[in-house]
């Protein structure tokens, strides 16, 4: 009875040596690191917004909608509870990134906008404040990029046999992934009209 013992734990070590448990675990922590670094420069970029914003609204004349726009959208990203659970809903996840992506936007239009305002180019806080943006929004495309390359070694792992096996019965699904809503939209350079005061 001893050596049956034995043997079926020996037998069930190899098994599970061998059925990618532990890489599951690994590269679910990993995927979870991923996302805790993108979420926070998403909340470095909000935590700048207010400060731009403000240093914008010193401007004489600045436009008021462009201003409304960016708050309303920091607004609605910030709305979002961002935890890490958040990866395994993919509508929460598509939703999270739909505001994201709407921040940015809104971004894109104040900078551009920025540019008609020689006094605004010249104040050199808010050219600090802007080089901040640019490389957060850069860190942010760094950490996304490391997130969605983590979540497809992810996915396709736990899609392998016979790992898929072990990822089915410990409940381990596949992840989703950031997307764009109107990948054409994004790509069309935003309209600049210098002649608006």
């Amino acid at each position: 009875m001893k050596s049956l013992r034995l043997l079926l734990a020996a037998a069930l070590v190899a098994v599970l040596s061998g059925c990618g448990y532990n890489e599951i675990q690994s590269r679910d922590e990993g995927m979870k690191a991923a996302w805790a670094e993108a979420l926070s420069q998403y909340q470095r970029r909000a935590d700048l917004i207010p400060n731009i914003v403000n240093t914008v609204k010193g401007e004489a004349n600045f436009e008021q909608e462009t201003l409304t726009r960016v708050v309303e959208a920091r607004a609605r990203a910030t709305a979002i509870q961002a935890t890490p659970e958040l990866v395994d809903d993919p509508a929460a996840l598509q939703k999270f990134s739909q505001a994201q992506g709407e921040l940015s936007s809104a971004l894109s239009r104040l900078l551009v906008v920025v540019e008609s305002y020689p006094n605004l180019k010249a104040n050199a806080g808010f050219q600090d404040l802007r080089a901040q943006l640019e490389g957060t929004e850069n860190r942010i495309g760094i950490a996304r990029k490391r997130y969605i390359d983590t979540v497809a070694g992810y996915n396709t792992f736990v899609r392998q046999f016979p790992q898929n096996l072990t990822a089915m019965i410990f409940g381990y699904k596949e992840k989703a992934q950031f997307t764009v809503e109107n990948e054409a939209a994004i790509q069309k350079a935003p309209a600049v009209d210098f002649g608006k005061k």
